[in-house]
């Protein structure tokens, strides 16, 4: 059977790696579709289902209270934080602390981060709050989702801010650090079953999988912290 699933681009790489272990178990086929958070949203309040969501802990939630998940399918499966990268062999900033992060982004001749993804908005706010909005901006490459480590693969950017899981996924960078402890925004990402979903069953095995033993050595692999 197809499970279809919406899914932010933070778990495109672990599900790379446990989706056909699933499969193999299961006698299920996966059918992901990865977007931004704002993207999946749109896509339901316009219509769209799926079986399972595998999102943001709060974007899961808003679904839940919009009637389209299933409260008592929903379970946390990891967390992790937000991180800085650069081309692999170049020099590392400093971003030990505030003032060095700050520091580093003002002086980077490019910065890329997502503008419809969850650590792209966390990222336009707290450029604000550090009152660099402006220098930021002026050399800023964005786009709506996706990794954006691969601007700094293609020469485009010097920076990338954004989730580190989504980081380790592109090869040609390397992850500098977390962002300081004090700005640091840590996600949690959930999974729920559709209401209504033509594969409910296999879309709970799913979630109960992606709790294994098996699954929580990927996820520490590729940058999250499961959740128990």
């Amino acid at each position: 059977m197809d499970i279809r699933l919406f899914s932010g681009n933070g778990m495109r790489a672990a599900l790379a790696e446990l989706g056909p272990q699933f499969e193999r178990m299961s006698g299920h086929t996966l059918v992901p579709q990865f977007d931004p958070a704002k993207v999946v949203l749109r896509r339901v309040d316009a219509g769209e289902s799926a079986d399972v969501a595998l999102l943001g802990e709060d974007v899961l939630e808003s679904l839940v209270e919009r009637g389209k998940i299933d409260p008592q399918s929903r379970r946390r499966l990891v967390r992790n934080g937000i991180g800085v990268a650069v081309r692999t062999g170049a020099l590392h900033p400093n971003i030990s602390t505030l003032e060095d992060f700050r520091e580093a982004l003002v002086q980077a001749s490019s910065v890329a981060f997502t503008t419809e993804g969850a650590s792209g908005m966390y990222f336009a706010q707290l450029i604000e709050q550090l009152g660099i909005v402006a220098a930021v901006r002026a050399k800023a490459r964005t786009q709506p989702g996706g990794l954006v480590g691969e601007l700094i693969v293609s020469g485009d950017a010097e920076l990338a801010i954004q989730q580190i899981p989504e980081l380790l996924a592109v090869p040609g960078i390397d992850l500098v650090g977390p962002l300081p402890t004090e700005v640091q925004r840590i996600g949690v990402t959930a999974g729920g079953v559709f209401v209504g979903a033509l594969a409910a069953d296999a879309g709970a095995a799913l979630l109960d999988f992606l709790r294994s033993p098996a699954a929580v050595a990927v996820f520490r692999a590729r940058g999250f912290e499961p959740i128990a």
